[in-house]
């Protein structure tokens, strides 16, 4: 070969690198980068991070690992975390307990479901973060009581409109994404999918008709949606999980809800995936599918096995290349235009007291109102 087209093909591959990492949003192993960590950071780029509490000790530290990741990656990072209050609290122990969804949505008052956004966007927002995958807008149906508890706000999809667009509105005055969650909805499952695949056995119409109202009335406000790791055999006649389906990615919330923002998978790590399939084949098939970003939250031998599975892929198919291409434009064109791309900075301890006596008085006025 001659050294011109070397060189080409080695820029083309490049170039390719690039777009697989901006695919990933990856965990982190604890408080601080490891030196292996900070090399995968650098080889693969991806889009984002997402701390958990393994991640969280102390305000300061919180941000220095968030400016290392950054530093590392080299690029602008989606830097995201689970804040729904309640069950899925990161900041509990930094902060204070923020109040469920459920018990906000129980007082019935707009102004209170603004504020609970507000505060977890505050609570992000000083924190270095700039994402928080909430608000979960599945039904609060009774077969799926004891999985979801105080997570989901009513089993009308109405009222879980009217509380999830009030969060958003409190994030996005706060400068902070939101995500809705988890599409096409986990209402009407029994199983946890952290473990287990759930097996949905709601027809289309139901499905269509409420558990996924809230995503056709929200899809314009909302800056990212995930897709669940359940199964919907009455609703489709594709078996996968919904994670990795065409039917449920692309037809419906792409073309027939006119979904336009960021898609992301629910954990890939997740037993509701990795018990139907491996890592690799569930990273192509769900980027096949039409997802954009792919969440992968400890393992960094799975990030980087999906990251070289859709390299490879990528190398082999054209037809996959330019459906990575697209995902990683789009990754980028959000990020351009919706991340708060101000300096990191570390709040001080008076911030902090702030947050956590506005969260403990917020708790007891819903305490209150409910």
């Amino acid at each position: 070969m001659r050294s011109g087209n070397r060189g080409a093909a080695m820029a083309d591959r490049a170039t390719l690198r690039k777009d697989v990492g901006q695919l990933l949003v990856v965990g982190l192993e604890s408080l601080a980068l490891t030196g292996s960590e900070r090399a995968w950071l650098r080889l693969l780029q991806p889009a984002g991070v997402i701390l958990f509490r393994r991640n969280i000790e102390a305000a300061s530290q919180t941000v220095d690992l968030l400016r290392q990741a950054t530093e590392a990656a080299g690029a602008p990072l989606l830097r995201c975390v689970d804040l729904e209050g309640g069950l899925v609290d990161r900041f509990r122990d930094l902060i204070a307990p923020m109040p469920s969804a459920a018990s906000v949505a129980a007082t019935g008052k707009a102004a209170l479901y603004r504020k609970h956004g507000a505060l977890i966007g505050r609570s992000t927002r000083r924190l270095g973060l700039n994402i928080t995958f909430a608000p979960v807008i599945d039904l609060a149906l009774p077969v799926s009581k004891d999985v979801m508890r105080t997570r989901v706000v009513s089993d009308n999809p109405a009222e879980v409109v009217r509380y999830a667009r009030s969060f958003l509105a409190g994030l996005q005055g706060e400068r902070v994404l939101g995500c809705l969650k988890h599409f096409p909805g986990l209402g009407g499952g029994t199983l946890d999918s952290h473990h287990a695949t759930p097996v949905i056995e709601r027809t289309a119409k139901e499905l269509y008709e409420a558990d996924l109202l809230p995503y056709r009335e929200l899809a314009p406000a909302a800056p990212m949606v995930m897709v669940s790791h359940a199964s919907y055999p009455q609703a489709s006649r594709d078996p996968n999980p919904a994670s990795i389906s065409r039917y449920w990615i692309t037809d419906m919330l792409r073309k027939r809800i006119g979904y336009r923002g960021l898609i992301i998978s629910d954990d890939m790590e997740m037993g509701g995936i990795l018990t139907q399939t491996s890592i690799e084949d569930a990273s192509i098939a769900a980027i096949a599918a039409g997802t954009d970003l792919i969440e992968i939250c400890k393992d960094p031998a799975l990030v980087l096995a999906a990251y070289e599975a859709l390299l490879t892929r990528a190398e082999k198919s054209s037809a996959f290349r330019r459906r990575v291409e697209t995902a990683a434009r789009k990754v980028r064109s959000h990020k351009q235009r919706l991340l708060d791309r101000r300096p990191l900075r570390t709040p001080s301890t008076a911030e902090i007291e702030n947050l956590r006596r506005e969260t403990l008085a917020f708790r007891a006025t819903v305490e209150k109102s409910s």
